[in-house]
Formats: structure tokens, C-alpha cells, sequence
């Protein structure tokens, strides 16, 4: 079966499932501890979680080729590679949006062990611990899952439409992305997206919470004021701070 069939399955459902675990992380977990729609996109998708179980799946699928297969010390190399891998992408996708569009996704500042807030020694064991995780549960269930997808090869029309639904709502972000980065040149500042979300719900009519979990950015109110508004939060902080 093509291998780019099998990765589009499993970016779709590594998306879907990593968008699950963050809405329900940032209401449990996090300091905020807020129902909010996690990530720069408007669906139920985080493109990264998508990247890094097809990472996985190719890294368990390699294991026999890495030193000390079949041993304890074999299954040490795999996690650790996974590890270091899955890092790897979490710093590649945040410096992308932090060096071209002048915006941080999250922010592990307050982190210890961090570098430049995008990544750090708590997230990388989680990652760690995420991919042990994945091979011992998730890939006998997503061999499983190729398997009947192999069967049932007519499931690639919903990945189409999935896929189509995915494109339209990436250019819309970028879109959205874009404006926050002109804004942020402007005013020589970084913005802080999940910050930004968090202070544009926060001034939404209580009617409309609902409709601003799914549309954060929704044109109601012009994105300028809304921008302009963080502007004002942010030096509101910086007085506080020297104070």
C-alpha cells in the first residue's frame, strides 16, 4: 500500500487525538486551567501531534535497523531517538512561527531548562514518556487501523474531505497569522498566541463564549482593536513589572 496513504491516516488521527489531549491538558492541567480551543487553527486538529505520530510510526517500524535490537539497551535507543526526535519538532514548528511570524504558539519561559521557551526538560520527558506510550498502545492499534484501511480503501474519500476542510482552515489562520505579524513588526514586540486567545475571550459577551471557543478571531470586532487591545495588556504588564 502507498506509504503516503498510510501517513495521511495517521496524520489525520495523531491530529485529531493530540488536539483531545491538549483541550482536555488545558483545562486540567495548565495554570490557566480554561476550556479553550488549543493550537493556530480553527478545527478539532494540531498538525504537530499529526507530525509526530507519523514520526513514531517510522521510528517503530525502523527498530530493527538501530544498534542492540531485541535487547533492553535497543528499546532504550528507540525511546530516547523518539525523544529527541519529537523535540526536534516541537522546536522546529515553534521557531518557525516565532522567527518568520513573529508569534509564540506556547511559551515555557517559566520553565526550567528551557530554550528560547520553546522547548524544555519537563515537555522533552513528556515526550519521552508519550512515545513509550505510542509502542506499547497506540502501534499494535494503529497496525490495526492500517490494516483495515487497506480493506476498506474507499475510507480515503473522508480523508479527502478531512483534508480539503484542512486546507481552507489553514489558509484562513496563515491569514489571521499574518496580520498578527504585521502587528507585531510594527510595534517590535512577540506575541504570545495562547495569551492573545486567552484575553480575546476573556472581552467576549458571555452569550458568545461558545461561538469564541470555536471562532476566536471571528471579524465581529475588527482584529486591529482586538490587537490593539493586547498592545495595551502587555504594556499594562510591563509597568507592573517596574513597578
Amino acid at each position: 500500500m502507498n506509504l503516503f496513504l498510510i501517513l495521511t491516516l495517521l496524520f489525520f488521527t495523531g491530529s485529531v487525538m493530540g488536539w483531545i489531549l491538549e483541550f482536555f491538558f488545558r483545562r486540567i492541567i495548565s495554570p490557566e486551567k480554561k476550556w479553550i480551543n488549543p493550537g493556530f487553527l480553527t478545527g478539532p486538529y494540531l498538525p504537530i501531534y499529526g507530525f509526530g505520530i507519523c514520526t513514531l510510526f517510522l521510528l517503530s517500524r525502523i527498530e530493527q535497523y538501530l544498534p542492540f535490537y531485541g535487547s533492553v539497551y535497543g528499546k532504550i535507543i528507540l525511546f530516547v531517538v523518539m525523544t529527541l526526535a519529537m523535540t526536534l519538532i516541537e522546536y522546529v514548528a515553534g521557531m518557525i512561527f516565532v522567527v518568520g511570524l513573529k508569534t509564540k504558539l506556547w511559551d515555557y519561559s517559566n520553565d526550567r531548562f528551557n530554550i528560547k521557551g520553546i522547548i524544555c526538560l519537563k515537555y522533552s520527558l513528556c515526550w519521552g514518556l508519550l512515545g513509550i506510550f505510542y509502542y506499547y498502545m497506540l502501534h499494535p492499534a494503529f497496525s490495526a487501523l492500517i490494516s483495515w484501511y487497506k480493506a476498506n480503501l474507499t475510507f480515503s474519500f473522508i480523508l479527502g474531505i478531512f483534508f480539503g476542510v484542512f486546507v481552507i482552515d489553514v489558509v484562513f489562520s496563515f491569514n489571521v497569522i499574518a496580520k498578527i505579524r504585521k502587528f507585531a513588526v510594527e510595534n517590535n514586540i512577540l506575541v504570545r498566541y495562547e495569551e492573545l486567545k486567552l484575553h480575546i475571550r476573556s472581552a467576549a459577551a458571555r452569550p458568545r463564549r461558545f461561538k469564541r471557543f470555536i471562532f476566536t478571531f471571528h471579524p465581529d470586532i475588527p482584529l486591529k482593536e482586538h490587537l490593539n487591545k493586547y498592545m495595551e495588556f502587555i504594556n499594562s504588564k510591563r509597568l507592573k513589572k517596574q513597578k
